[in-house]
């Protein structure tokens, strides 16, 4: 009874523990991001930039800040961050615009990470001296652009709808893409699966469409029973329901085993265009605007700034010289093939080479990749460090460099959103 009763208390004591330091890592990242945001306003720079750098001095630096990137509570924020970002996404992107541009979001979202994956796979090899499995392992991982890291950008560069819709639309479609092709890849690594084109283009199917048609129904429904003139009884409960909306369509495709985050975008998509089903939520677009704008900055910290702060710079120096190389070749030479193989054949959407070449400017990496990399990492996976790395080394350059500089490059590329009024002589 009484040895009972010191397990009974020592678990307390466990929970209590996990409880306050949960806790602390939520009024850390809170007060010093906003702090970073204050700053990233006053040099007009993209937060997630910030978060990351101020990471990095909360980690490795100051230790402060120790999370790993296995823990649940770490996986937990990646998951639901990503989540309710991508959901965010979905809703201010207008099927209108999809509809004229959709044969480049398909070629960007399939063939263009499998370019990508190729190009990056052989140059990691040659860099980096890993085995062609592993090499193109890493390349799978990082090949996908990041919704996370872009989608708030967006909200920060003003880019004409297109575009914008476009490179957005991307980020979430080739989540789908990149994680099949990790786990094809992983799979034949570790000698589970054999090399099987057919296969991989039946999972992708699956995955890709079983997602999109989550997120229709999740979607409709949950609008239907807060927008239906005579049905909707939820009106009330409209940014609670939105919360609901992208967190179950997560959920079933995850339980499904297709893809979540496919789901939950299209989710958002049907929220953000229910006009167009004869749902209306005029009266409460200021409402869910002011709620997604602060739910999303704060998904933005915890997400990057507990990815700066788990940086390994040990690790990362190792191997700075070839994982930088690499990074610059997905950069300048892989994207460049990518978007140039995928949006000149669109003749119908009439892309101009200034929108091009901002496309090729704008492929931060983020999220996902880094959820991948701990995966495997995780799973100890041979080379996981050298991966685990490399795939470091191209969030922190691409969110440093890239979106730091979206602006200008927008600016001086012309493809900047022209507000009513501008430019008028």
């Amino acid at each position: 009874m009484l040895t009972s009763k010191i397990g009974v208390e020592l678990k307390m004591e466990n929970i209590t523990e996990l409880i306050n330091h949960a806790l602390y890592i939520l009024i850390l990242v809170f007060s010093v991001g906003m702090i970073a945001g204050k700053i990233a306003g006053k040099l007009n720079l993209p937060d997630v930039a910030l978060f990351l750098l101020f990471g990095i001095v909360l980690g490795p630096i100051l230790h402060l800040l120790s999370e790993s990137s296995r823990s649940f509570t770490n996986q937990f924020i990646l998951v639901l961050g990503a989540t309710l970002i991508l959901f965010d996404g979905g809703r201010n992107i207008r099927l209108s615009t999809l509809r004229e541009v959709w044969p480049t979001i398909t070629l960007l979202s399939v063939p263009g990470v499998l370019i990508s994956a190729a190009v990056v796979g052989y140059a990691a090899h040659f860099f980096l001296g890993l085995p062609l499995v592993y090499a193109f392992l890493l390349a799978a991982i990082i090949a996908s652009t990041d919704p996370a890291t872009l989608i708030p950008v967006f909200k920060q560069v003003r880019i004409n709808a297109k575009l914008r819709e476009t490179v957005e639309s991307e980020s979430a479609f080739n989540d789908a893409t990149g994680s099949i092709l990790t786990f094809s890849i992983l799979a034949i690594a570790m000698g589970t699966a054999d090399v099987s084109v057919g296969g991989s283009v039946v999972d992708f199917l699956k995955v890709s469409l079983g997602g999109i048609l989550i997120g229709i129904i999740v979607g409709y429904v949950t609008t239907y029973v807060v927008a239906h003139a005579a049905l909707g009884f939820l009106r009330d409960y409209t940014t609670i329901a939105m919360i609901v909306s992208a967190l179950l369509s997560y959920l079933i495709g995850d339980q499904l085993h297709v893809s979540g985050f496919m789901a939950t975008f299209v989710a958002g998509l049907m929220w953000g265009n229910s006009s167009s089903f004869g749902l209306h939520m005029t009266d409460k677009h200021e409402e869910m605007f002011h709620f997604s704008e602060n739910i999303t900055t704060i998904m933005r910290m915890l997400i990057f700034i507990l990815l700066g702060s788990q940086v390994n710079f040990s690790s990362v120096m190792q191997y700075a010289g070839g994982g930088v190389i690499v990074v610059f070749v997905l950069m300048f030479i892989a994207r460049p093939l990518t978007v140039f193989f995928c949006a000149l054949p669109d003749r119908k959407s009439r892309w101009t080479w200034k929108e091009m070449l901002f496309m090729c400017w704008v492929r931060e990496t983020g999220v996902i990749p880094a959820a991948l990399s701990g995966m495997v990492v995780g799973m100890g996976v041979p080379h996981a460090d050298v991966i685990a790395s490399v795939t470091f080394l191209t969030i922190l350059i691409t969110i440093l460099l890239q979106a730091s500089t979206t602006a200008y490059v927008a600016k001086k590329l012309g493809v900047e959103e022209k507000i009513a009024g501008e430019h008028l002589q």
